[in-house]
């Protein structure tokens, strides 16, 4: 179903499916198969030489999974393809593997989810890919000093993870294009609803749908979109345009990826290289419970939103809180930043630090009774660690200091509980923690 004057809210319940083409099944059914008929040799043939479109083998293409693909193209304007995998973590990988092919360096900051770091030094290095950090991750006069001839992309969350730092998308995306390359911006923490990157010159959006896009963390998915407005045929990116004896045409003639897939080079490539040898394939049940949890959204969304900036403010308002790092707090240096990117609000993730020592920090979180603690974000659930220990912990404390974590950081997702249920909750525990008199504690 796909109708360029439907509305944000109808798109995330419909788009992307027609019912007609699946014997009229009101939810997107689970195709629960490895494999599918081919019908006969000569419809193979179309299928194997990209002549024809259709799903041949799970690991690839699923129709519940394709259907999933869709809706979330149809939620982003400007996105002309998708591709889910199984983690957002697959997602990051198969994408800056696809824009490097082996080569070259990937310009970032440090002000990104732990494994994500890790990763940079653990993995890609083996594969013949660097990563640069800039020195100031809040300044994009910091990336343009940082871009070599060697840089491939340049890849930011655009709410960051745990502080909540919102990326200057326009002012990045003009650097990038300034140098050939693409901007790459993870959106897990703004979901469409809050952000569409490819607005603002993103060419790559990944993200983690096991968080805010789901919502009910039961589930591990991931996706890829791209908008094919980057110019993929330079030399800096010969992979998409060699030619290749797999993409030949009915009459066996080579193709590249640029000629057979023009409107969906990158995520084609992903599918048909990274997906196909490697795996990390988005099973269809899992497609499944992603498309329910999409279909509330933007009601959970706003709630939530709503509920975080009310636990912003008490938190502001107590004398043993340090600080907090969310947008339009006091202490927040780009809260204009987030007011045009973000007008409905900066998500559903904050941080805060606090006067109390590591044993306080302890009982302070054994004491919550709300708030679970485990290291998800998104969830229904409200969610509380202490980043620098969990989240972060891979990082050494020097990393930690770059990206601005301190030791007293803790991590707060907002789920969809009573705002007020929540704020008592953390309350009694800071009363537990004996860093006041629960009896003076700022209501």
């Amino acid at each position: 179903m796909s109708n360029p004057s439907y509305r944000f809210d109808t798109l995330k319940v419909r788009g992307g499916y027609d019912p007609s083409e699946h014997n009229q099944s009101v939810a997107v059914p689970i195709y629960q198969t490895a494999a599918f008929n081919l019908g006969s040799p000569e419809r193979a043939l179309r299928l194997f030489s990209n002549e024809e479109f259709g799903p041949i083998y799970t690991r690839v293409g699923n129709p519940t999974v394709e259907a999933a693909e869709k809706r979330l193209v149809e939620l982003h304007p400007g996105a002309t393809g998708a591709v889910g995998l199984s983690s957002g973590m697959a997602a990051i990988s198969f994408t800056l593997f696809n824009v490097t092919d082996g080569s070259g360096r990937i310009l970032t900051t440090p002000q990104l989810y732990g494994g994500t770091i890790d990763s940079f030094k653990k993995i890609y290095p083996r594969f013949g890919v660097e990563v640069d950090l800039v020195e100031d991750p809040e300044e994009p006069a910091s990336f343009e000093k940082a871009v070599t001839p060697e840089t491939k992309a340049i890849y930011v969350e655009s709410i960051s993870n745990p502080k909540a730092v919102v990326a200057d998308l326009s002012e990045l995306a003009r650097i990038a294009h300034a140098h050939g390359i693409p901007l790459i911006v993870d959106n897990t923490f703004a979901t469409p609803y809050l952000l569409n990157p490819f607005a603002f010159g993103a060419d790559i959006v990944v993200y983690s749908a096991t968080k805010l896009l789901n919502g009910h963390g039961n589930l591990i998915a991931g996706f890829v979109l791209e908008n094919a407005r980057f110019w993929w045929d330079s030399k800096q990116f010969p992979q998409f345009h060699e030619q290749l004896y797999t993409l030949r045409d009915g009459n066996g003639k080579e193709r590249s990826f640029l000629d057979t897939f023009p409107s969906l080079p990158f995520t084609a490539r992903i599918r048909l290289v990274y997906l196909n040898y490697i795996g990390a394939a988005l099973g269809p049940f899992d497609a499944y419970l992603f498309l329910i949890g999409l279909e509330t959204l933007s009601e959970r969304v706003a709630k939530q939103v709503a509920t975080t900036q009310k636990l912003v403010q008490y938190l502001e308002s107590r004398e043993d809180v340090a600080w907090v790092s969310y947008p339009g707090t006091s202490g927040y240096r780009h809260t204009e930043r987030a007011k045009k990117y973000l007008p409905q609000g900066a998500g559903t993730v904050f941080s805060f630090g606090w006067k109390g020592s590591e044993a306080q920090t302890e009982r302070f979180l054994t004491a919550v009774k709300l708030f679970s603690y485990h290291v998800n974000v998104g969830d229904a659930r409200s969610l509380i660690v202490n980043s620098p220990k969990t989240t972060h912990g891979e990082l050494t404390p020097a990393q930690q200091l770059h990206a601005q974590i301190t030791p007293d950081t803790i991590r707060i997702s907002v789920g969809l509980e009573d705002a007020d249920d929540l704020i008592a909750d953390l309350k009694q525990a800071f009363h537990t923690a004996s860093l006041q008199p629960l009896q003076t504690a700022a209501s």
